[in-house]
């Protein structure tokens, strides 16, 4: 089975990848958490820049990803710099009125998705990348209190169309979040890869 140490600081993500990744790859949290500068303009360059820090320095493999809401009406703002967002308040929940407040004044459109790119850096030559969206709108009140970040206020696009947050879905959002997507797709790329070796052997 494969491992990576996975490059972040992010407790709930760490335990969402566990779970994604659960029997198939081994992923283990670093020994400590690296203060990575994320330059890039896009999720795939802040992914890269943080799997490579994370492989540099502990030597082995690293796994990492770079995720945020894409709001698209208000394309500067969140994005990439989605953490980043209101840095004055600290707590998402607060982030996540400050959003709703900027949205309903300014009566912008409220459709959304969020983003994740994982990056397995497995050596400088060998860098593989797969990307995860799902398409949704920004609610008007913080709803649930299964998820973290964005969740309470994203609603994602679904058949039953309720109106419910990603924050009120936990095991639709382990199947069908974009770090979810994400991840299937690189499950399903690294299996691949071990049966071809398999069949060689």
């Amino acid at each position: 089975m494969k491992s990576f140490l996975l490059g972040t600081g992010n407790a709930h993500k760490a335990q969402e990848f566990k779970e994604l990744f659960f029997q198939t790859l081994t992923i283990n949290a670093a020994p400590r958490t690296l203060e990575v500068d994320e330059t890039g303009s896009t999720f795939i360059e802040n992914a890269l820049i943080k799997a490579k820090a994370y492989f540099e320095t502990y030597k082995v493999p690293a796994l990492a990803d770079d995720s945020g809401l894409v709001v698209e009406s208000l394309p500067n703002i969140l994005g990439v710099h989605s953490a980043r967002f209101a840095p004055e308040l600290p707590d998402y929940a607060d982030k996540c009125l400050k959003l709703i407040e900027l949205l309903n004044s300014t009566n912008k459109d409220r459709n959304a998705h969020f983003v994740c790119v994982l990056c397995f850096y497995l050596s400088p030559e060998e860098i593989y990348f797969f990307e995860g969206r799902v398409q949704g709108t920004i609610g008007n009140e913080l709803r649930g209190t299964k998820g973290f970040g964005y969740d309470p206020i994203f609603i994602p696009e679904r058949r039953e169309n309720d109106g419910k947050s990603l924050a009120e879905l936990a095991e639709w959002k382990n199947e069908f979040s974009h770090r979810a997507k994400a991840a299937q797709a690189a499950l399903e790329f690294f299996k691949e890869s071990v049966d071809k070796t398999r069949n060689k052997t």
